[in-house]
């Protein structure tokens, strides 16, 4: 319910959704710290529903397995000098895939022992410990069994991998499933819009799940937030990497904003809308996170100061699903989590298109959603 004193808003955000693409049910990455993998094969359940293929439930432990595998390879490689964690990044899962393949749920699921949630802290804990004791073993060489230890150690904690398996009727591979699925890592594009590097290149972004060196293709900021709103309104998902440490971001609440920090940074458009909004209410609603609150402007230069403080990093990855709008009109984008169905919209929030362009680390979108003009640019 809203109510209003001396033109403020005062009660809470109500969103109007006004674009959605098809979405599979919420998820829940329970305790794993493998959204990536979640948002990626949320963004790949779409897409299948999206091209009429149908309901499809995939496993992603199946993707979380083979990227353990090849993050202890790089890491190996690299004597240890490297990111070994839970962690991952917009382009895993369909790199994954185009080398191993994709099974669904049912095949594969990664629980074991009767658990009906992901629970992975002891299993990164021993694959970190095993890839260092071998990186560092007296001998300085490594044998050619490492590896046949570290894939003991994921089956006996997230499964052997079926080599086939029967769906719907039919026998298939991993490899053989995703071909019939049409899931190619070639379809998507991975974009960002930082100004530490040139404009219309690609480059691997600097972060530390970026375990693979993935490349970004580097656009401006308001190109990064059209190509949102076009792959949206084409019907196709976003898959979001973005920061969820800001005060703004408020899960329960169900909206992620960048408020101001004090009453003379309100924007000249907002300022009769907010008249008469103190700082001390500001703080007070930041910090509780009650109340509409108008939000700051957002500029590239901002954007890359948090980015190089540390102040935004790759906290989390998402699924953007639609385009919203609050009670005055504020373009918002929907978002798909992977908490479970839990908060104000059972497992879904709004970000707002201020926090889109401020906290987003990344994007990836299937390469025909992307406008021309851009594509054009980046070759």
């Amino acid at each position: 319910k809203q109510t209003k004193e001396d033109g403020k808003d005062t009660g809470a955000y109500v969103f109007a959704d006004k674009v959605l693409v098809p979405v599979t049910p919420v998820k829940d990455q329970a305790k794993s710290g493998t959204c990536w993998s979640f948002s990626g094969t949320a963004m790949a359940e779409s897409e299948l529903l999206r091209r009429g293929k149908g309901v499809y439930d995939l496993s992603e432990m199946w993707i979380v397995r083979h990227t353990y595998l090849e993050k202890a390879i790089k890491y190996a490689r690299l004597h240890g000098k490297a990111n070994f964690s839970e962690g991952g990044t917009l382009d895993d899962v369909v790199y994954i895939v185009d080398r191993y393949g994709i099974v669904p749920e049912t095949v594969y699921s990664g629980l074991k022992d009767g658990a009906s949630r992901h629970s992975h802290e002891e299993l990164s804990v021993a694959l970190k410990a095993y890839t260092d004791a071998v990186i560092g073993n007296p001998s300085k060489r490594l044998s050619a069994s490492w590896i046949d230890g570290l894939n003991g150690i994921l089956d006996a904690y997230l499964g052997p991998c079926p080599e086939k398996f029967v769906y719907d009727g039919k026998e298939y591979t991993p490899k053989s499933f995703a071909q019939e699925l049409g899931i190619r890592r070639d379809d998507y594009v991975v974009l960002t819009a930082m100004t530490h590097h040139p404009l219309y290149t690609a480059f691997p972004l600097e972060i530390p799940d970026n375990w693979n060196w993935s490349p970004f293709y580097n656009v401006t900021m308001e190109e990064l937030g059209r190509i949102v709103d076009v792959s949206l309104r084409k019907g196709y998902a976003v898959n979001w990497a973005s920061d969820v440490s800001e005060n703004g971001f408020g899960f329960r609440e169900g909206r992620a904003i960048v408020p101001v920090e004090s009453a003379a940074e309100i924007p000249p458009a907002d300022s009769a809308r907010w008249k008469g909004l103190t700082d001390d209410e500001i703080r007070k609603r930041t910090l509780l996170k009650t109340g509409v609150l108008p939000e700051r402007q957002i500029t590239p230069e901002m954007r890359q100061q948090a980015f190089d403080r540390y102040e935004t990093t790759d906290d989390h990855g998402m699924l953007l699903v639609g385009i919203a709008a609050d009670q005055h009109g504020r373009k918002f984008y929907k978002v798909k989590n992977s908490w479970g169905e839990t908060g104000l919209y059972k497992g879904y929030f709004y970000a707002s298109e201020p926090f889109l362009l401020y906290k987003t680390v990344g994007i990836q979108v299937h390469r025909e959603a992307i406008p021309q003009d851009i594509k054009d640019k980046l070759g």
